[in-house]
């Protein structure tokens, strides 16, 4: 489709996203078919996972795990004893954890939804009378 997108002369901005979009899916395809194949299994608190263990990955092909996860706390800290709520429980500004494929995807739907107004032009409407008068005209 990318290339139907070039040759037709489309927007940057267009290609951009589906590049995206499709840069995404391919990553999580990968996560799936292949890392539940070569890799060991790893856990949460510091275990790691081997590249080809000697007994084989930890599942069977198309059901690997994202591995590629990413977590950026900025601020860790505790709610302070004078706030009405929560007092002293643990405080942590952006918590989520996400992965580079469904970013890519994210990040190019919004440039679709974005971007729509210059890669989807709203064609002018056609007054009844314009029609008219051109079918009476034959063209």
């Amino acid at each position: 489709y990318l290339f139907v997108l070039v040759k037709g002369k489309e927007s940057m901005k267009l290609l951009g996203s589906f590049a995206l979009i499709l840069a995404g899916a391919i990553g999580n395809i990968i996560d799936s078919v292949l890392y539940g194949v070569i890799f060991s299994s790893s856990s949460y608190h510091g275990g790691y996972a081997s590249l080809f263990p000697e007994g084989g990955g930890y599942s069977s092909i198309l059901h690997g795990k994202v591995v590629d996860m990413l977590y950026f706390p900025i601020i860790n800290g505790n709610i302070p004893s004078w706030f009405p709520f929560w007092q002293n429980e643990s405080f942590h500004f952006f918590k989520p954890i996400f992965n580079i494929a469904d970013t890519a995807i994210t990040i190019g739907v919004i440039g679709i939804i974005f971007f729509s107004k210059h890669f989807l032009p709203v064609k002018p409407k056609v007054k009844v009378e314009e029609i008219g008068s051109k079918i009476a005209e034959g063209t």
